[in-house]
């Protein structure tokens, strides 16, 4: 696994999705950029999914979920800033963290997954290696 290569990948596909959520749908761009991601979406979870999809089980399996685990696409961020808010990713039930609102986010530079437990827990799970 070239993690330079998963790395830029995600970057780019964080970026588009940035911008799409900047546009509004009367933009005439908005149809083709809308496209666009979902076209990176394939290819990322084409290329790096089932490598991504064994870490995420191993998280859910570690935090005690009973959460489903989704496709890598689906715990992107909105900005490549690292550190994801508290809304951001999918929300997990954990028996780690019973009655709080966690969540799991993958996050780049480096890929990474972050669990976020309310506004004060950020913990980093795995790191792509």
């Amino acid at each position: 696994m070239n993690l330079e290569e998963l790395n830029r990948a995600l970057v780019t596909l964080i970026e588009k999705k940035q911008v799409l959520h900047d546009m509004s749908y009367d933009d005439t761009r908005y149809d083709d950029v809308e496209e666009e991601l979902h076209d990176l979406e394939d290819d990322f979870n084409e290329e790096y999914g089932t490598f991504l999809e064994a870490a995420l089980d191993k998280v859910h399996s570690e935090l005690n979920s009973d959460t489903d685990v989704l496709l890598p696409t689906a715990y992107l961020p909105s900005s490549t800033g690292g550190t994801p808010s508290p809304k951001e990713g999918v929300w997990v039930d954990s028996e780690k963290y019973p009655g709080k609102e966690a969540r799991i986010t993958l996050v780049p530079n480096p890929t990474r997954i972050m669990l976020t437990v309310g506004k004060t827990v950020q913990q980093e799970l795995w790191k792509a290696s």
